[in-house]
Formats: C-alpha cells, structure tokens, sequence
C-alpha cells in the first residue's frame, strides 16, 4: 500500500508526460490518490472495477452450460450468478459440485448453495486466508461471526482499541471486497 505523497506526485508527473507509444498499467485495491480526471476527459484513461470482472447473466450461463457441460434453465443460472455475484471462481467451483447431479439434486444444491459450501471453503481457507499474515488470519477469525464490518466495529470485537482494525488493515490489506455504502467495507461470513 504506497501512502507516500512524493510517490504520488511522481506517478501523476509519469502521467502527465508519457509519450504516446508508452502505456502504463497501475493495480491497485483501493483508488490511488491522484487526480486522473483530465486524463479521462481526454479518453486517455481506461478504469477497470470490480463490477466490470463480474460475469453477467450470459456470460455466466455460457460458462456454467458450454465451458463445464452443465445444463441448467435460466433461472439456475441467475440463482448461482446471483449467489456468486458473478464471480468466475465461485461460478466453477459450483459448477464443479453440480457435475454429476441429477436435476432433483441440483434443484436441492441451489437451494442451499452459499459460501458454507465445502468447496468454497475449502477455496476460502487455502487460497485466501492461509495466504494473509498471522494478524490478519486472528483478526478475520475473530471478527468471522459478524455479518458486516467497519474499524470501529472490528475494534470492539477483537478489543484493540480505537486503531486496531484500522492499523492492520492499513498495514496487511485483507483481500478485495465491495465496499458497503453505510461503512466503506464489505465482509463475506464463510457459515
């Protein structure tokens, strides 16, 4: 997580002064601090969101039906695009649970598909929680039992006082969630 202003100042004069053949791609889970609103009304600046890595209804359906040999109607489709928010990694691992079933089976897998699932648990755990730091493993087993979560909220779990939850996450930031409107942060419960 770059904070530095100088750091900032730089990228924007890199902006500002790249030559036309150059493109440069910046990553980032949080909107960098920079002003890129002229960049944009040039049409100079090409913005991916999390939104726009979602697979849509079709292209979830094209996935689930031709990709992993499913044959499910559009409504099992939206109901798991749905449950999934269109995540491609939670859309194969369902697929990946559904192949074999039969369509009464499938009908009771839709009907209690959620992140309690074995596979996206087991997803959950190996590949993204194993990979965060011993902080942050405690601080999201702690904090696991709440439906949302914001510093505050966090800090009074976990007991940290007023820069608990702020600091860690400033310092090892927990993996991309959508932001919720009334705090800012998003938290999947796994059960």
């Amino acid at each position: 997580l770059i904070e530095t202003e100088a750091i900032h100042h730089g990228l924007m004069f890199l902006l500002d002064h790249l030559p036309g053949q150059l493109h440069l791609t910046l990553l980032s889970r949080t909107t960098p601090p920079l002003s890129l609103g002229h960049l944009r009304a040039r049409g100079q600046l090409l913005e991916l969101q999390a939104a726009d890595l979602r697979f849509t209804s079709a292209e979830a359906a094209e996935f689930l039906n031709r990709v992993m040999g499913l044959n499910l109607d559009a409504a099992d489709v939206e109901t798991l695009e749905a449950r999934t928010e269109g995540w491609i990694a939670g859309l194969q691992l369902a697929a990946l649970s559904l192949q074999g079933l039969a369509p009464p089976d499938i009908a009771g897998f839709l009907t209690g598909f959620s992140g309690s699932h074995r596979y996206i648990a087991d997803y959950l755990v190996e590949e993204v929680l194993q990979r965060q730091p011993e902080p942050i493993q405690d601080f999201l087993l702690q904090t696991s039992i709440l439906d949302r979560l914001c510093g505050p909220l966090g800090d009074a779990v976990v007991g940290q006082g007023s820069r608990g939850a702020a600091e860690q996450r400033r310092t090892h930031p927990c993996p991309p969630a959508p932001p919720l409107p009334c705090c800012g942060s998003r938290y999947f419960r796994v059960s």
